[in-house]
């Protein structure tokens, strides 16, 4: 099981908490460092205000050397899917190769009436999530000195050089997710290396990986994405520690438990990173609220991952 540490600026971060934490999870042996992609926070004042996600990667790009970067996930409504591709290979670049794109089709009107962004029909966002993910793969995989081009619904490209080509060859890994079952296993079956599913109970992975495998069985993708999982973190080496961690950003012990979330003392975590593996997943994503908590970074890899090996 690999672990990535998962953050939610949008709830109160600045670039440093972030880097801190980044460059924290990289010195004790994380797989990866992933960010949320929201401009508004979910509950609280969210000072001092949130940070944009590919801007952030950027900057960790150069101030770290190993861990894994990305976005869970970022929206399609946010950005046009040509000048996002070249956001994203340039920081792959910058990184050496060590980015993850992960895109959805956005779902947070509010964030999107706050600043002003539109924010179409259900049906709209994931056809234009359909054609952002065949454009920004078709632009990078292009083989240079080619042209791409693209003539959809949302969105034309014509005769695009498909430049800057990404570190990653032949592109960076795309993750795809989310608890749709039709469109989302249809995508993820098409475009994805990892599909991801977030905040949901162990009971359900299985049946919504079976459908991301049967998707993929209708295109003849003979190797389906591999699979991965995102859970609230809150872990304490003893009952006390995970009740004031839990305290400290306003959950319960038995509501996170029983949605799914990664709670307890080190050795119920490994026996909970031991479910989530049997149900199919191989990448964790830990959902960590609590920024200036650097302890809780610590001991999960000093405690927990080397129970995982």
């Amino acid at each position: 099981m690999r672990l990535v540490i998962f953050t939610e600026p949008q709830q109160g971060a600045s670039y440093e908490d972030l880097r801190r934490v980044a460059q924290l999870a990289e010195e004790a042996g994380y797989d990866g460092f992933f960010r949320s992609d929201h401009y508004l926070a979910m509950g609280g004042d969210g000072l001092p205000g949130p940070t944009d996600a590919w801007v952030t990667l950027a900057g960790l790009a150069v101030q770290t050397s190993r861990i894994r970067l990305g976005t869970l996930v970022t929206s399609a409504t946010f950005r046009l899917p040509g000048p996002l591709a070249i956001s994203v290979a340039q920081v792959d670049a910058m990184s050496g190769g060590r980015v993850e794109l992960g895109l959805g089709g956005g779902w947070f009107e509010a964030e999107h009436t706050g600043y002003g962004i539109p924010f179409p029909p259900l049906g709209e966002r994931f056809d234009r999530l359909e054609e952002q993910l065949e454009i920004v793969t078709g632009l990078w995989t292009t083989p240079q000195g080619d042209t791409y081009s693209f003539d959809g619904k949302h969105y034309q490209i014509v005769d695009s050089p498909a430049l800057p080509k990404p570190a990653q060859s032949p592109r960076p890994p795309i993750i795809v997710g989310g608890a749709g079952k039709k469109r989302t296993p249809a995508l993820a079956a098409r475009y994805a290396d990892e599909f991801n599913t977030p905040f949901a109970k162990i009971d359900d992975l299985p049946a919504m990986y079976d459908r991301v495998r049967e998707a993929s069985r209708a295109i003849g993708r003979e190797t389906p994405p591999e699979f991965s999982a995102a859970a609230v973190l809150c872990v304490g080496r003893d009952d006390a520690e995970v009740a004031r961690r839990a305290a400290a950003i306003g959950r319960e012990v038995d509501e996170m438990r029983g949605n799914g979330g990664i709670v307890g003392t080190p050795d119920q975590v490994v026996e909970i990173l031991g479910r989530y593996a049997e149900a199919g997943a191989s990448r964790t994503y830990l959902q960590m609220l609590d920024l200036s908590d650097l302890d809780h970074v610590e001991l999960v890899a000093s405690a927990v991952a080397p129970q995982l090996a």
